[in-house]
C-alpha cells in the first residue's frame, strides 16, 4: 500500500462487482473495501457473497471491513416499495441506505472519500447511485467519487477477472424482490 495516496472507502456488493473497480481505484487511492449489504436474501446467499469477497480481499491483500448483517432494518427502510420493479424507487432507497452506512463508516474511520461498485452493473442506473452518494456525502461532510465503472467495458473487465478467479456469480441483484425480476 502506498501511504502517499489518500484512502477511499469502497462499498462493495460482491467480489464480482468489486474486481475491476478496485483495480482502477488503486491507481490514485488506497482502497478500503466495505461490505454492507443487508438487502441480500436469503442469509445463505449473503454468506456466500460475503465469504467470496473476503477470500478475494485476503488473496489480493486488500483491507476490508464487514458490516453487520441487519436485514430487518433494511426491510423497514424500504417498506412500501416491495412491489417496485428493478431500477425503480426500491433500488434508489436501497442505494441510499447502503451508501449512508458507507458514509457513516468513512466518517468513523476518518476517510474523507467514498464510492461504490454498484455502478459496474449494467442493471443499475448510475445517475441514481450518484444522487444517493452525493446526498449522503453532503450530510456527512465527505466527498463521493462519481465513477461509472461500467464505462470503457468495465462490466466485461470485471467479468473476466471473476472468471479468472473462479468467483461465485449470483443470478440476481440480491434482495428477495429482485429474484422475481
Amino acid at each position: 500500500m502506498n501511504d502517499n495516496k489518500p484512502k477511499i472507502l469502497l462499498h462493495a456488493c460482491c467480489a464480482v462487482c468489486m474486481a475491476y473497480p478496485i483495480e482502477l481505484l488503486k491507481e490514485n487511492y488506497n482502497p478500503v473495501v466495505f461490505f454492507c449489504n443487508p438487502n441480500i436474501y436469503p442469509e445463505e446467499e449473503y454468506l456466500r457473497r460475503r465469504d467470496e469477497l473476503i477470500r478475494y480481499c485476503e488473496q489480493e491483500e486488500y483491507q476490508y471491513i464487514i458490516d453487520e448483517y441487519e436485514p430487518v432494518k433494511w426491510y423497514e427502510y424500504i417498506k412500501g416499495l416491495e412491489k417496485e420493479p428493478e431500477k425503480g424507487l426500491r433500488c434508489n432507497k436501497c442505494f441510499e441506505y447502503r451508501l449512508n452506512k458507507t458514509a457513516q463508516k468513512a466518517k468513523e474511520l476518518n476517510i474523507n472519500i467514498f464510492t461504490t461498485t454498484l455502478t459496474v452493473s449494467p442493471h443499475k442506473v448510475s445517475k441514481n447511485i450518484f444522487a444517493a452518494g452525493n446526498k449522503t456525502a453532503q450530510i456527512y461532510d465527505l466527498q463521493f467519487l462519481e465513477s461509472d465503472f461500467k464505462k470503457q467495458n468495465g462490466f466485461l473487465k470485471t467479468m473476466e477477472i471473476a472468471k479468472k478467479n473462479n468467483f461465485y456469480r449470483q443470478q440476481y441483484c440480491g434482495c428477495e424482490f429482485s429474484i422475481r425480476d
